[in-house]
């Protein structure tokens, strides 16, 4: 994987960040990209009391103390061959971050998940959901693991909902480069339907079935055809044993494949259609991700504008 010159790395956490601070050390080498470790400080809401009776910055005291604990993490990691930096700021810890990415042009944001997976009925935070719908770059959530290995990965596409393909093929092309990086199985699926189906089988709508089954039929093959052409770039196509063409409901089908799969990383976009003022992220993403237990890289169509300026 070439993609990354510019990675930042969210280390909102005090524990669990081992694994992924290896995972995004070894991609920043892979990259020769900088990385920038950044954790934001609330604002202590008694900051002016302190420097008028103290004479005491309360939140720079608060960011030096942060920083110390980031360049203690990062310690062992010095020699990496690729430029570490560091950095605190107080404030809103998503805005802060956006921001960021939006000043530095980072092209990554890697974080852990607010939420431990055998614990919460959601990994993700509401701080995750924030970055995962507004943050205009990929945003890589992992989940806390002991070791930093992903055995499957599952690329969720739908080239149907893009019309120049620009962000089926970017998650085509950061799925299959993390699975070869990590020399793990990668799984392809797209799901598709026939909005209206039950109506022209049974309802009020209803048509002979042998008319429905050809309808389906072209349905399909439409799908199929699309899938072929996004999946020809990769030298792969949808009649190989990891990829899925699947008839249903999107966020079922995702959902199932990652859970009967054993999806430890599922790339996925956020949203397929821009254009929509106040829409940002697709109902397919939001289900997907408030039900899955994997980790999660997602990505936005080049068209994206975050509301945080």
């Amino acid at each position: 994987m070439k993609r990354f010159k510019n990675i930042l790395f969210f280390a909102d956490r005090h524990d669990g960040l081992t694994s992924t601070l290896s995972r995004v050390i070894a991609l920043s080498k892979a990259n020769n990209a900088r990385l920038t470790i950044m954790d934001v400080t609330p604002d202590s809401g008694l900051a002016d009391y302190f420097n008028q009776t103290y004479d005491i910055n309360l939140n720079a005291q608060l960011r030096e103390q942060r920083s110390q604990s980031l360049e203690q993490l990062t310690a062992s990691h010095l020699n990496i061959g690729v430029p570490v930096a560091t950095r605190v700021v107080t404030g809103i810890p998503f805005i802060e971050v956006i921001r960021s990415v939006q000043q530095e042009n980072h092209d990554l944001v890697v974080k852990v998940a607010q939420h431990d997976t055998t614990l919460a009925t959601s990994l993700f935070g509401s701080t995750d959901m924030h970055l995962l719908r507004k943050c205009p770059c990929p945003v890589w959530i992992d989940h806390l693991q002991n070791e930093p290995v992903y055995h499957r990965i599952l690329a969720a596409v739908d080239p149907l909902d893009d019309k120049s393909l620009d962000l089926q093929h970017l998650i085509m092309d950061l799925a299959t480069s993390i699975a070869a990086q990590e020399q793990v199985s990668l799984e392809v699926v797209h799901a598709w339907d026939l909005p209206g189906e039950s109506l022209l089988a049974s309802g009020r709508g209803r048509i002979p079935r042998h008319e429905l089954d050809l309808i389906l039929e072209r349905k399909e093959q439409h799908h199929r055809k699309a899938l072929d052409e996004l999946l020809s770039s990769f030298n792969m196509s949808s009649q190989a044993d990891n990829v899925h063409l699947i008839k249903g409901r999107a966020t079922e089908v995702i959902s199932d494949a990652v859970t009967h799969q054993n999806i430890d990383l599922i790339v996925m976009g956020t949203l397929g259609r821009v254009g929509i003022p106040g829409l940002f992220i697709g109902n397919t993403a939001e289900e997907v991700l408030r039900k899955t237990r994997a980790a999660a890289l997602t990505v936005k169509p080049s068209g994206f504008i975050s509301p945080v300026q």
